[in-house]
């Protein structure tokens, strides 16, 4: 999938596409419905898919530390979205001029005259330009007169409610893992680089992967029963992600620990997925305590694991 970052590297080769445009944050199954209509018509008029997001994302630049925590950041987005067989993702910089641009001039200065867009789908909620003033009929009218066309999406369903980044999040955020992958139609996972840290839980006999999430917020926080994707291949373990209280932790953060894990794997990117939550993050009158109850959160994660039908192979 071809990335294109801002709106001054877009060529003229990238005129002529199938678009779509949102946040996209998890990528979960509505999006999901929505993208395989893109590719679907994009095949049908042999042009290129392109799905158009923002960085940061709307909220985050309006609302600040206030902005709801991500599902995904950009490189699990991207890395999402090409999965799924998409051409092109362009990343437009979100900033205030950007958002007080007139509609029109969205519609005139970067659908068409920068992209050259034949066929655009939306939700017909998606709103654009300076005060949230354009919209879908405002779309519709555009399209009349320049002759592109226009598809409005229907919101995919799980039961009564309407799948939404918004719901995933807040089942996240309640520990509801289970609900939370049937509507990202895979398990929820956090990715990030390997760092050295201050080789507290090697001391404790219990080493971990201090892992680098780049995120401002978490819409998790706790103790998790965790399987790993590493360079090695995949792993069980126990993980804990937040503040480190004990610790005097001041930013969040994922540390790891794997079983029957002894290899390097410092400056690589490893993928944690979520598997079962264990207790909430708790401060400890002391390191001994502290050691006391990760071996509890260990044995816990390991009877977690025994209980499954098919359990991962380990590396000894």
């Amino acid at each position: 999938m071809e990335l294109i970052r801002g709106i001054h590297n877009i060529l003229p080769r990238h005129q002529g596409c199938v678009l779509t445009i949102g946040n996209f944050d998890g990528v979960h199954v509505g999006h999901q419905a929505v993208l395989a209509q893109v590719k679907q018509l994009a095949l049908t008029q042999q042009l290129p898919s392109c799905v158009m997001v923002f960085e940061p994302q709307p909220l985050e630049l309006f609302t600040g530390s206030a902005a709801p925590a991500r599902i995904s950041r950009f490189r699990e987005k991207y890395q999402a979205l090409a999965a799924l067989g998409i051409d092109r993702l362009l990343c437009v910089g979100f900033n205030r001029a950007f958002a007080a641009q007139a509609p029109e001039q969205f519609i005139e200065n970067l659908l068409l005259n920068k992209l050259g867009v034949r066929h655009l789908i939306v939700g017909d909620d998606f709103q654009f330009g300076k005060n949230r003033s354009g919209d879908f009929a405002l779309l519709a009218e555009a399209a009349q007169q320049f002759g592109f066309g226009l598809n409005s999406t229907s919101s995919l369903k799980l039961g009564e409610q309407r799948v939404s980044s918004t719901l995933i999040r807040q089942a996240l955020e309640q520990d509801q893992l289970q609900l939370a992958e049937t509507m990202l139609g895979r398990p929820f996972t956090l990715t990030g680089r390997v760092r050295h840290g201050r080789k507290l839980g090697r001391d404790l006999g219990f080493p971990t992967a201090n892992v680098w999430l780049y995120r401002r917020k978490l819409p998790v926080s706790g103790v998790y029963a965790i399987s790993a994707r590493t360079c090695y291949g995949e792993f069980q373990g126990v993980a804990n992600i937040g503040n480190r209280p004990t610790v005097q932790g001041v930013r969040e953060q994922l540390e790891a620990h794997l079983f029957n894990f002894n290899k390097d794997l410092y400056g690589t990117q490893i993928e944690v997925v979520l598997r079962h939550k264990l207790r909430a993050e708790q401060r400890f009158a002391s390191l001994d305590a502290l050691k006391q109850q990760i071996a509890a959160d260990a044995a816990a994660a390991k009877q977690y694991f025994s209980q499954q039908l098919k359990p991962l192979n380990t590396l000894t």
